[in-house]
């Protein structure tokens, strides 16, 4: 007998996307290594922002989103955000529910607008491995830059 084709199986899953990420999935080392870089400038983040008025979308989202648009080659911001609306491993990388409205892609332009003056001042006065930052995920060595 034909088996049919229900256009319409289900309307509500319950599950959580960390479950349908793969536990050897190369991205999991790279979500835990940028999440530790992250939180170490997490107190620089923080003065880029006032504290009052309406919340704005959590610059660590932003950064993360233009790390995977780095790493999967994606040709625009524009088109990440119209991946974003699908990809169940993007929304997982960048802590997003799947009930949650995607990202635009101006939102990264007001990144790049408030984040590039403010890392060259700070790239100026501070040699990169001496950051805090690069620390984290990053250690000399005698022949080049290793990761921990």
């Amino acid at each position: 007998m034909r088996g049919r084709v229900d256009q319409q199986a289900g309307m509500f899953y319950y599950f959580r996307p960390e479950e349908r990420v793969p536990s050897d999935h190369p991205l999991r080392a790279i979500k835990a290594r940028a999440d530790a870089a992250l939180k170490a400038i997490g107190a620089d983040l923080d003065a880029l922002y006032a504290s009052t008025g309406r919340p704005s979308i959590a610059p660590e989202r932003l950064l993360k989103g233009q790390l995977l648009i780095a790493l999967y080659s994606v040709r625009s911001d524009r088109a990440f955000c119209e991946q974003l609306d699908y990809n169940l491993l993007y929304r997982w990388f960048l802590d997003m529910g799947l009930d949650e409205a995607g990202l635009d892609q101006s939102n990264f332009s007001r990144l790049r607008e408030r984040l590039v003056p403010r890392m060259w001042r700070t790239a100026s006065s501070t040699p990169c491995w001496r950051r805090p930052s690069v620390r984290v995920c990053c250690r000399p060595s005698t022949s080049r830059w290793t990761a921990r």
